[in-house]
């Protein structure tokens, strides 16, 4: 066969479709990267409007119009934060879906038999955005002063202090289930529907005890209308020098500290999550948001994208431990 005429024939067609157009299209796929983003860029937040993570969420979205995009924000509250997460597993990987995410990204994995998506291999962690700080507070009828104080009177009467938390599996339910363990003492646990609500017990007196966020607590604390046994972190929060923390106190390694992270789909390219996330740190890093923030008891943090990994990781075997310990599972 001439050459000019295999040049004509289906083979040759199918040979240069094979070769040609997949280095045709690469070019298209690197510059749509390279020109990311070229619409807005949605964070879908675990939780209702109003609260803490949909706050931090917001701040994070601000500074996504960094690159040139409108960040904007979708709450999906539920299922101790997994309808929502659930959805940012499920989305395209192409850094216009992210999730803002809470300390249950990682309880969850050890609370539930069958979430709707793998904590490891369905996100890339894109940042730890910050960092809360926790009371231990009790009502002030409550014969203990300091951390010594309540775990001598919990032994001494054990079963009889009650503590509340946000419900079963919430972060502060788990870190009185690590009081526990950590203490060699015996607690009553008693769900809310929320914080708000377990707290204004503590204040009534129909509660022992509880752990509560700081901004939520320190009105009280220093109205006398319950006391203050200790902070949560592995250091003193920036926000509460002045206030112990169960580290110092007795219970070495005690971290009962929240934090809340931003993710992204598993297979996002990583210079789109290296974008998102220096426009990100540049936000939590700013001077203004981060006096702010420091003002209401809130840590930037601001971590890499590899940091944020193997903290995550570590997280997720850490409250496994606690959960698995006391036997609990979500209903």
């Amino acid at each position: 066969m001439k050459m000019r005429n295999f040049l004509r024939t289906p083979a040759w067609v199918a040979l240069c479709g094979a070769v040609i157009v997949p280095g045709l299209l690469l070019p298209g796929a690197v510059f749509a990267q390279e020109n990311y983003p070229v619409k807005p860029i949605e964070i879908v937040v675990a939780s209702s409007a109003g609260g803490i993570l949909d706050t931090i969420g917001r701040i994070a979205a601000h500074g996504i119009e960094r690159l040139g995009q409108s960040g904007v924000v979708k709450n999906m509250p539920g299922g101790g934060g997994t309808i929502g997460t659930a959805a940012v597993a499920r989305a395209k990987p192409d850094g216009y879906t992210l999730g803002a995410v809470a300390t249950s990204h990682s309880i969850n994995p050890g609370l539930y038999a069958n979430l709707p998506y793998d904590t490891k291999r369905d996100f890339v962690n894109v940042t730890q955005m910050v960092e809360l700080t926790n009371f231990l507070v009790v009502n002030p009828a409550v014969p203990a002063s300091n951390l010594k104080e309540f775990i001598a009177l919990a032994k001494e009467k054990p079963g009889t202090l009650t503590y509340g938390s946000a419900g079963t599996g919430q972060s502060n339910h788990l870190s009185g289930e690590l009081l526990q363990q950590k203490a060699g003492i015996k607690l009553v646990h008693v769900p809310y529907r929320g914080s708000a609500q377990a707290l204004t017990d503590v204040v009534g007196g129909t509660l022992s005890a509880m752990f509560v966020d700081a901004l939520s607590a320190e009105p009280y604390v220093k109205a006398g209308k319950v006391k203050l046994i200790a902070a949560t972190g592995l250091t003193r929060s920036p926000a509460y020098p002045d206030y112990p923390t169960l580290n110092d106190s007795g219970l070495p390694g005690f971290n009962g500290n929240t934090w809340l992270g931003l993710v992204a789909p598993a297979n996002t390219p990583k210079d789109i999550v290296d974008k998102l996330y220096a426009a990100v740190r540049q936000e939590f890093e700013s001077t203004e948001v981060k006096a702010r923030l420091i003002k209401q008891g809130v840590t930037p943090i601001a971590s890499t994208p590899e940091t944020f990994t193997s903290f995550v990781d570590e997280e997720i075997g850490r409250w496994r431990q606690v959960t698995q310990a006391a036997g609990i599972k979500a209903n």
